[in-house]
């Protein structure tokens, strides 16, 4: 209470207790951040040491699982069924199989298996449309070999008859003979050019033109063909039921003229 009494009634003496409050403040302030930043610190090491902790036992418990383990086992993969002898007899069969050697039963019940066309092959083959010119894979392509039906890879052209008409689509002034079967188009003046096997559309045949001396010029979608490089086999044709019912009638008859000959050859034998 003295020490009070005497602080008021000297103002020099009060500013300087006010002074020594607020720098007690200040160093009590300052110690209790210092003791957080000390347990801030304190913390993050022991997170840092518990991660490399945890780091180090995956790591070295891998490892050591991986020893135990020992050397990665080889897949096993189940193994194929072969075929038995009947279904390898029967495929054997099936592929070498003559035409005149199919009964007409097996003739009328035949249904070709094409191959597979995407959406823009389907649309140009199937559906007579026309891809953009100037974007066909063989526009102007120089290669040596085959062109063949992509649907049923039948032969159509050979490389040797295609030329450059800058048309915008491949040229060729001649086919395989019999590969091409033509038609009047729908629009009633040009002339259709279709696969003589599957009836897949290739394009048109214009003439006239005297861009070669055969004066003629197939003018194909590249999309309705595929072209089999020089010295690479062509792959089996896959006949329409349409050429393999021609050809099983044609192989009939001359079947039945075989055997007339045959008979006829007897009776005159006999006859002498």
């Amino acid at each position: 209470m003295r020490s009070t009494r005497q602080a008021q009634e000297n103002p020099e003496l009060m500013e300087a207790q006010s002074t020594i409050q607020q720098h007690v403040a200040l160093d009590s302030d300052a110690a209790t951040e210092n003791l957080a930043l000390t347990n801030r610190r304190r913390l993050l090491g022991l997170a840092v040491a518990a991660g490399f902790s945890l780091c180090t036992t995956d790591l070295f418990g891998q490892e050591r699982n991986a020893d135990q383990e020992g050397p990665p086992q080889e897949e096993t993969k189940p193994e194929a069924t072969k075929p038995s002898d009947k279904e390898k007899t029967a495929a054997q069969e099936t592929k070498t199989k003559d035409v005149s050697e199919m009964t007409e039963e097996e003739v009328n019940s035949y249904e070709p298996k094409y191959n597979k066309l995407n959406t823009e092959e389907k649309y140009v083959i199937q559906k007579k449309g026309t891809e953009r010119a100037f974007t066909g894979k063989y526009t102007d392509t120089k290669a040596e070999g085959t062109y063949i039906c992509r649907q049923c890879n039948q032969p159509l052209y050979r490389s040797n008859d295609k030329f450059h008409s800058n048309c915008g689509w491949p040229s060729f002034d001649d086919e395989i003979p019999g590969a091409v079967t033509r038609a009047l188009d729908a629009d009633g003046y040009r002339i259709e050019i279709l696969c003589s096997n599957c009836g897949g559309h290739l394009g048109h045949v214009f003439e006239g033109e005297q861009f070669t001396v055969k004066n003629t010029r197939h003018c194909v979608n590249s999309i309705s063909m595929k072209l089999i490089n020089k010295n690479k086999d062509l792959p089996e044709v896959i006949k329409s039921r349409e050429t393999l019912l021609k050809e099983w009638t044609e192989a009939q008859e001359k079947k039945r003229e075989e055997a007339d000959k045959a008979t006829k050859q007897t009776e005159s034998g006999n006859g002498r």
